[in-house]
């Protein structure tokens, strides 16, 4: 076997002729763990040091980058790397100690797997400085040092017959973390994950499942995130703002469906200050001095995004007799048949059913709401307990909505447009779509609630114009007797889930979740997507809401750790397993097993009642909404579903 080294070009050109098609269990783990962690480059330059035959650069291109470049020592990892891009990067051979790149250059720096290669860790750390400009992000990924050192791991490839092995530099964390802050890099993520069922599958499949158990639970790789200051840099003790800081310890932190790690997330403000595990960073480049809360046994998930719900109807019960052919029918018979417990309902404040709107979504883990409906001041006011969807056009539906082709027209182009469409089963329902599409209401920022009836030829239809789909499986079947099926979701290219409004919904997001887990059949990591991240994108949402990284809104979602990942816990999760709402940075709501751990300055403003009998303290004036609903509804209150009442004495 050939030993080497130093790292001669030659020796990657040999490794290109099988480098995409020898199957990696820790690029596989990368790929999981890196690619949510990721920012919106779109309009950014962005630079690969080290980027091999592509693998990444081909990503990040659909991202809409404004400029994408990459760089190798390697010729022949280039040549496979611009065929798989179709001339779409700039890519420059050189070396990482010596970028073939102009000063301030980059907004984002990825160097996948290069550190560990790297002879000269200083100089690798100098030139990422010159060529990134203030403010960029950086990103380092490699195989984990201290595994590597333990198990004795060996960096290898089979090639024209032989074996090549690569000796590795065997840079600590430290060292790697200590290099970049001499020039002023701030960590704002240090992810040390371990091998899933994924890579152990891949282990299988090479004969090799010995090495899989001998680091079942060992980091395998790391993912480092640093910051370059947008100002000169500040001195090495740097305290966070005691005013607004927790820092979240001891918990698995959600890196996406199926990666968790464990991690300290510290949030400053109303986001995420940072994400990382060893203490040794604070303790030697910085200081803590906010809050720190002990989560031992939790997990960290992404605040949820409702894609949509109508909160002023949150303590209505469900009212239909159907089966129905479209919501056009329902609504006519619930006027004619029920109106006196509709008016009945009506009577309670519409501050108060909005209140009770935010609750319902905040008692299941929903901290962005898209409200279907005009949005009021106190909707958008500091105090209100979830944030609401604010920019986008709507109109309710092609049947109510007289112009809305001109609505649509005059409605800001950078901006969703959401109406309900489809809702139902007949030939009228089917039709909505090619309607709209005729009105040239349908393209890339139309977003379409329910689409039940459509045909696939309306599927092909919304996927070449772009637009998206919110599904609420529970809604239509009780209304319709029929939900969207897996087939219809998947055909879809753009789906997310909302929970529509009690009048017809079966609870609430989480009852959604299940519900099109168990019933529809559809998989815990597509759920994941469609009440995270995905409606953020389809909702135009610039903030990180549906993700947990550094920078993000410190929107999340504790629960307990049952040690699945995050996309199998969050599809089964019910309210009585969420323990603590954190939204941008404040903590909403609590359960009675971290109640008592949060501090007298973290708990103001909380107070407690029960929700299907379980003790939630919420931000909320609770005993006010009650007496408000209460005094017209009686005592038997019920919101989505769920009964509510003052807790009982202890």
């Amino acid at each position: 076997m050939n030993q080497l080294s130093c790292l001669p070009s030659e020796v990657f050109d040999s490794w290109a002729e099988v480098y995409d098609a020898q199957p990696n269990p820790l690029l596989s783990l990368e790929q999981r763990v890196l690619e949510p962690m990721l920012p919106d480059v779109r309009g950014l330059d962005v630079l690969d040091a080290g980027c091999g035959t592509g693998r990444w650069l081909h990503q990040l291109a659909a991202r809409s980058p404004r400029s994408l470049f990459g760089v190798d020592i390697s010729p022949a990892m280039l040549l496979l790397a611009a065929i798989k891009l179709n001339h779409s990067c700039d890519l420059r051979v050189g070396s990482c100690t010596a970028l073939p790149v102009s000063d301030c250059a980059a907004d984002v720096v990825l160097s996948s797997f290069v550190v560990s290669y790297l002879h000269d860790l200083e100089a690798f750390a100098q030139e990422i400085d010159r060529v990134a400009r203030p403010g960029a992000t950086i990103f380092l990924t490699d195989m984990h040092p201290d595994t590597e050192a333990s198990c004795n791991w060996k960096r290898s490839f089979q090639s024209g017959g032989s074996d090549t092995r690569i000796n590795g530099c065997g840079w600590s964390l430290y060292e790697i973390t200590r290099a970049f802050q001499s020039h002023g890099f701030k960590l704002l993520s240090l992810i040390e994950p371990a091998f899933s069922l994924e890579e152990r599958q891949i282990f299988e499949e090479c004969g090799r499942l010995d090495l899989y158990q001998s680091a079942a639970t060992l980091p395998a790789i790391y993912v480092l995130q640093l910051r370059k200051p947008a100002s000169s840099p500040r001195p090495r003790k740097v305290a966070l703002n005691p005013g607004r800081s927790i820092r979240l310890t001891g918990a698995r932190c959600a890196l996406g469906p199926d990666s968790a790690a464990p991690a300290s997330v510290s949030i400053a403000g109303e986001t995420i200050h940072s994400i990382r595990e060893e203490p040794w960073v604070d303790e030697k480049y910085g200081s803590f001095s906010g809050t720190s809360l002990d989560l031992s046994g939790f997990l960290l998930l992404p605040g949820l995004v409702n894609s949509h719900d109508h909160l002023e109807f949150s303590l209505f019960p469900n009212i239909a007799n159907g089966p129905y052919q479209n919501a056009a029918q329902w609504a006519q018979d619930i006027h004619s048949n029920h109106a006196s417990l509709i008016a009945r309902h009506r009577k309670v404040p519409r501050s108060t059913r909005l209140w009770w709107g935010a609750i319902r979504n905040l008692l299941c883990g929903a901290t962005t709401v898209c409200h279907h409906n005009p949005v009021s001041p106190e909707l958008l006011a500091p105090g209100f307990p979830i944030r609401v969807v604010s920019d986008f056009g709507w109109a309710h539906s092609l049947s109510l909505e007289p112009r809305l082709e001109s609505k649509f027209a005059e409605s800001q182009t950078d901006l969703p447009f959401i109406l309900h469409a489809a809702e139902g089963i007949d030939e009228e329902s089917m039709q909505e779509v090619f309607d709209l599409d005729r009105i040239h209401a349908l393209d890339q920022r139309t977003v379409l609630v329910h689409g039940l009836a459509c045909t696939p030829e309306g599927v092909s239809l919304i996927n070449r114009r772009l637009a998206a789909v919110i599904l609420c499986p529970t809604s239509n079947e009780f209304l319709f007797h029929r939900s969207p099926s897996l087939g219809f979701i998947h055909s879809l290219n753009t789906a997310v889930l909302g929970s529509d409004s009690p009048l017809t919904a079966g609870g609430d997001l989480l009852d959604e979740i299940r519900f099109a887990h168990r019933q529809i059949g559809l998989d815990a990591n597509s759920l994941y997507a469609m009440v995270t991240d995905r409606p953020a994108e389809v909702l135009r949402l610039r903030r990180g809401e549906g993700r947990l990284k550094p920078g993000s809104l410190a929107d999340i979602l504790v629960v307990r750790d049952t040690g699945i990942s995050p996309a199998e816990t969050l599809a089964q999760l019910t309210i009585a397993q969420i323990e603590l709402v954190i939204l941008a940075g404040r903590i909403q709501l609590a359960g009675p097993s971290l109640f008592d751990r949060l501090p007298i300055a973290l708990r103001q403003g909380l107070q407690l009642f029960e929700v299907d009998g379980h003790q939630r303290w919420v931000r909320a004036p609770i005993d006010k909404l009650l007496a408000d609903a209460e005094e017209l509804l009686g005592s038997d209150l019920r919101v989505g579903g769920k009964r509510v009442r003052r807790a009982s004495a202890a």
